[in-house]
């Protein structure tokens, strides 16, 4: 029995620093140090059950993997990356708590419909103990707050970004399917390193072309890109959440298509699409109704709240009219004058209670008095319609896909003058 999170999970236990594995592997004599990260060190028992965790994920599949010294290689990079996240993380005071890591542990266990007993079962199978499992969560958790950090410092978007990139993607509707292939340049580098890192990229496309190898497969062998082990899938993304280099391109390509390299700051992408599909509509039902509120405050207790709003409801029933009662005896200073009109509204955001209770209303009934947080309301439902919001998604969508874009690359940009900053020594037995 699998479960996907838990495989998943497995994989980020191959790169986090499993503390209590270190622990235990300095009293292994035949231990041996494969890296100094900074004041830090990876071991080789850390390093053996990383690639155990890849090659579990790849049973079956493992002619899609590298040869076994590209593949440490690779990972040995994820665990010195992590290792590095980890380090930035504690030295700025990002904390993580066991009852974080219980509710990470709880939606885990919620997300797979499973119970603690099938997880510790999951976990002997794929050889991990559930301190090292906790100790993955937390380092996990460390990673995805410093990155919260470093994106929501940098990805600010002004009113102006927001109306030229609508203006730009008013032709590109829908979402593709992409996987990337980056074959890495390092910050600084030389000539002679670009262009080699350019020669490998047109040397990868053409043994793609010729169907020496998938793409996916050469993405796992020959990818600097942090997606390299998953073959380079990127998922569906609109097309205003992908890189503004790639859009363009990825515009014009066919379902299939492998692009020419391209330069970018973090070496030379190849890209794939890999599918491509139409974003549906977007209609809601929306609500038009009229309120009555009486609040309860200092000088209105509850009980002579209660009194009053029961007269008012007393007085609908016998017919006087909502509008007039509402602008002669709600307290609501926004919506009295206008007879208590709230205008339009989706139930999407809404207090769940006040939700339910339109929802159960038909087109010209009131409610029964209702008590909310500031007081006693009425609320009579006047009308209902069927809403294209498509443009108001769009608008949300585009700005939310403008604050992860910019957050990617300030996170990109940040990992690499992390790494290009670290003592990092590497110490792989040559073959």
């Amino acid at each position: 029995m699998k479960f996907n999170t838990l495989i998943c999970l497995s994989f980020l236990a191959v790169f986090s620093g499993a503390a209590e594995l270190r622990a235990q592997s300095t009293m292994t004599p035949v231990d041996q140090i494969v890296a100094v990260v900074d004041e830090d060190i990876i071991l080789r028992s850390e390093l053996d059950q990383a690639l155990s965790g890849i090659r579990r994920q790849y049973a079956g599949r493992e002619n899609q993997l590298p040869p076994n010294e590209v593949l440490e290689r690779q990972v040995l990079e994820r665990l010195t990356l992590v290792r590095l996240q980890l380090q930035r993380a504690e030295a700025t005071g990002v904390k993580v708590t066991d009852t974080e890591v219980d509710d990470a542990i709880s939606r885990i266990l919620r997300q797979n419909k499973i119970d603690f007993n099938q997880l510790q079962q999951q976990l002997l199978q794929d050889g991990f103990s559930l301190a090292e499992f906790r100790r993955t969560m937390h380092d996990e958790l460390m990673v995805q707050k410093l990155r919260q950090r470093v994106i929501e410092s940098r990805s600010d978007v002004s009113p102006s970004e927001l109306e030229i990139a609508l203006a730009s993607s008013t032709q590109r509707k829908g979402e593709v399917r992409l996987s990337v292939l980056l074959i890495g340049v390092p910050d600084g580098a030389s000539p002679e390193q670009v262009e080699t890192a350019r020669s490998k990229t047109e040397g990868v496309k053409k043994l793609i072309d010729e169907g020496s190898i998938d793409f996916t497969a050469a993405a796992i062998r020959y990818s600097d890109a942090g997606q390299a082990l998953e073959g380079g899938d990127l998922g569906w993304r609109r097309y205003d959440q992908v890189p503004p280099a790639f859009a363009d391109l990825v515009a014009g390509m066919d379902i299939g298509d492998v692009s020419q390299p391209m330069r970018t700051p973090s070496g030379f992408y190849l890209i794939k699409l890999t599918d491509r599909r139409e974003t549906s509509k977007i209609v809601v039902t929306e609500f038009n109704a009229r309120k009555i509120v009486v609040r309860i405050t200092e000088l209105q207790s509850e009980g002579e709240a209660k009194r009053e709003i029961d007269a008012i409801y007393d007085r609908l029933q016998r017919g006087e009219d909502f509008e007039k009662l509402a602008k002669e005896q709600s307290d609501d200073d926004a919506t009295a004058p206008l007879g208590g009109e709230i205008g339009w509204f989706p139930l999407e955001g809404l207090d769940p209670e006040f939700s339910e209770l339109i929802s159960t209303l038909k087109d010209g009934e009131f409610s029964r008095p209702f008590r909310e947080a500031s007081g006693w309301l009425i609320v009579k439902r006047t009308g209902t319609r069927q809403a294209d919001r498509t443009e108001f998604y769009v608008r949300g969508q585009m700005m939310e896909s403008l604050r992860m874009r910019k957050g990617e690359e300030a996170y990109e940009q940040f990992l690499r003058q992390l790494r290009g900053e670290a003592y990092i020594d590497y110490r792989l037995a040559k073959s």
